[in-house]
């Protein structure tokens, strides 16, 4: 069985970014999320089922460590962190894909991004550094060299997809230093949908017709990674 461990950004008293209109970043991922999900359960790869694990299916807060946690718990193979940030100019507009960085952030967005995403955890409440030492060192004592490397390549794959509707932020796979993508041993991105902080993209992050497209370009992203990265054979006791 091969499993996708899908992360709806924000939740519960972190509503995440706020569009004009009042969309809330936290209702759109989530229903492209179980649209996603929806998807992952009816496919086979190579004739191994596929099964979609969301660190969380409702409206509550989950503190970044524990989404991580989380996915390593199912040995999940895949991660993706899906999101629809805001930035302080409303003209900012364009999907993106973000892959872990070792050394900083790619571009001043990334960067910018990166540092809103990961103080998440204050508005729960919680502080990262009083977290379990094993869990720390998880995150931080990481061999990542592989997991980036295939996390690259799961992110051109689902920007190609994504891009074959949407306008894209940036032609390439970016990096930055997202919590979430922490996992040392599970592919991991975080999708940026589209800047909730745009009028126009915000109207089409509120249609479910432009949510299910989304749903769709992942789910094409997937399936052309595992077409390239056969998924490993695991026992799970899941």
């Amino acid at each position: 069985m091969i499993i996708v461990a899908l992360d709806p950004g924000h939740g519960g008293e972190d509503p995440g970014a706020i569009g004009p209109k009042g969309t809330r970043e936290k209702d759109v991922v989530l229903r492209i999320a179980q649209l996603l999900r929806q998807r992952i359960d009816k496919t086979r790869i190579n004739g191994n089922p596929m099964r979609a694990y969301m660190t969380r299916d409702g409206d509550y807060f989950v503190p970044l460590a524990t989404r991580v946690s989380k996915a390593r718990r199912v040995q999940a193979d895949l991660f993706i962190s899906i999101h629809a940030d805001a930035f302080t100019k409303p003209s900012a507009n364009g999907a993106s894909v973000f892959a872990l960085s070792e050394k900083g952030a790619s571009s001043t967005t990334a960067r910018w991004l990166a540092n809103k995403e990961n103080q998440a955890d204050l508005i729960g409440g919680l502080n990262v550094s009083s977290q379990n030492k094993g869990v720390q060192q998880a995150l931080l004592d990481m061999s990542t060299t592989a997991q980036i490397k295939d996390s690259l390549q799961l992110g051109n794959a689902l920007l190609g997809q994504i891009g074959s509707f949407a306008k894209l932020h940036k032609p390439r796979v970016e990096q930055a230093g997202f919590a979430v993508l922490k996992a040392p041993d599970i592919p991991s991105v975080l999708v940026e949908t589209a800047f909730i902080s745009n009028p126009d993209e915000e109207q089409k992050l509120r249609s479910p017709a432009y949510q299910a497209k989304l749903a769709d370009a992942i789910m094409a992203g997937i399936r052309q990674y595992f077409a390239k990265n056969p998924p490993l054979a695991r026992t799970r006791s899941v």
